[in-house]
């Protein structure tokens, strides 16, 4: 279990009431005198954010006061693990997603450097524990794969980990390591990643009753992207270590759904490389022929996380999967359209998309849609080879990629693709700056209702 969570404890916890800027006025007259003194002699304010400690007589804490902007919204408490002393603690009401925030405002990054203190601990119930545990535990795997630097999160140290989880749920992982790759008609893998040192590999996951719904995820896994030789200056470098994001939230997924032994066969697919330069590194003019039989011109070596997508979903959809999704930090351009924190969703089903899009609107978990816009597909037009990866426009890059990746993709398999900074600039409440888990609760959540 996590240190920030306790479910049974001969220690009492001291209650947290959570109320609104709305609702404390009503609270605070049921109060007894004490608590409304202290209250006003404390000056404290029922805004967003704010907290309270209110003593007992003998000056140990008898109650924490939070304010937060919406009631059940698991950020708003994600803040209280650090804030509070440290000691044990209990929500009055939504334990489950008060819970969920508590476990996910907790997580440190510690691999390098020891924190300077632990989180508080919160009291949950052995009836909720085992759900809150999961997509917490789940999220901190993927924060932690993020976070890690390249010179240990390298495509064989990624596929250690993947073997790792893949064998706490039984699942059954191959690889498909260097020159192998081509044998197996993976040439777009294989060329993005041939000048790394670390050969480049293509992990494949199955796990689940073959009868049961076929689910399938495939994430980017670019472990380090130099840019190639159209190589990134260093300060658009210096996050790269999170270009395998894509593949860790696949694989977070694909561990809530184990975990929760979801009624789906599922499978994922994460293509892993660096793409680095040495004197075998692929150029911009040349031309890749993709396991579909598409030829890739490239235009930018940059452009690299939809080329190695390419063959991954064109294995993906052999076995026409009732659901497709793929996961990738894949343009800039999505963050200059939508920001950092807010991913794009794009789809080829209507249906399904805005199913997804209420499930992250319901537990906070946000994201937004943008258009295939098919007459921009011209963009991608090469003189000589089937398509370019790269667009001849400086516009609409987001929606270009999402193009691109749809020529491996056919109409009859609904598919969701993401792409997202994973990754927060800033610290908020229970999202610390540093790499993060984006869309996956809305995901699973939805993957839940469906085919639980």
């Amino acid at each position: 279990m996590l240190n920030c969570f306790a479910t049974e404890s001969t220690q009492n916890a001291t209650p947290i009431t959570v109320l609104s800027p709305q609702t404390y006025p009503d609270w605070l007259s049921s109060q007894s005198e004490m608590t409304t003194s202290w209250l006003v002699a404390t000056d404290f304010k029922p805004e967003a954010g704010s907290v309270r400690l209110i003593p007992e007589t003998n000056g140990k804490i008898a109650r924490v006061i939070c304010c937060v902007a919406e009631l059940n919204n698991l950020w708003g408490v994600g803040h209280l693990p650090f804030v509070l002393p440290e000691g044990l603690y209990a929500f009055d009401s939504a334990e489950t997603a008060y819970a969920i925030g508590w476990g996910l405002g907790s997580y440190q990054f510690t691999k390098y450097k020891k924190p300077q203190r632990q989180p508080a601990r919160l009291r949950i119930s052995s009836q909720a524990i085992s759900a809150v545990s999961n997509i917490v535990e789940s999220i901190y795997l993927v924060r932690d794969w993020i976070n890690t630097p390249t010179d240990d999160m390298g495509p064989t140290q990624f596929a250690a980990l993947a073997e790792k989880c893949a064998n706490e749920f039984d699942a059954k992982l191959t690889q498909i390591i260097g020159e192998e790759l081509l044998q197996h008609n993976y040439a777009s893998i294989y060329t993005v990643g041939r000048a790394s040192d670390d050969a480049p590999r293509l992990l494949d996951l199955h796990w689940g009753d073959p009868s049961h719904p076929k689910i399938t995820l495939v994430g980017k896994g670019v472990c380090f992207d130099s840019g190639g030789l159209d190589i990134k200056s260093s300060s658009y470098m210096l996050l790269m270590k999170k270009d395998m994001a894509g593949g860790a939230h696949v694989f977070g997924l694909a561990r809530m759904i184990m975990q929760a032994k979801l009624r789906v066969r599922l499978r994922v697919l994460v293509p892993l490389v660096e793409n680095v330069i040495s004197g075998n590194a692929y150029r911009p003019g040349d031309i890749i022929k993709s396991r579909k039989g598409i030829t890739i011109e490239v235009g930018n070596t940059d452009a690299e996380g939809r080329v190695i997508l390419a063959d991954a979903l064109t294995e993906a959809v052999s076995e026409k999967p009732d659901l497709l999704i793929d996961i990738a930090t894949l343009t800039g351009a999505a963050r200059v359209a939508l920001g950092t924190e807010l991913p794009a969703v794009f789809s080829n089903h209507d249906v399904l998309v805005q199913e997804v899009i209420k499930q992250g609107e319901k537990i906070n978990d946000p994201m937004w849609r943008l258009p295939l816009y098919a007459m921009y597909r011209e963009y991608l037009n090469s003189p000589i080879a089937d398509i370019n990866n790269n667009s001849l426009e400086p516009y609409a890059g987001a929606i270009t990629a999402a193009l691109f990746l749809k020529e491996f993709v056919p109409d009859d398999v609904p598919w969701l693709h993401f792409d997202m900074m994973a990754w927060n600039l800033r610290t908020r409440p229970g999202r610390p700056q540093g790499g993060e888990a984006m869309t996956l609760r809305a995901l699973f959540s939805y993957l839940q209702e469906r085919f639980t």
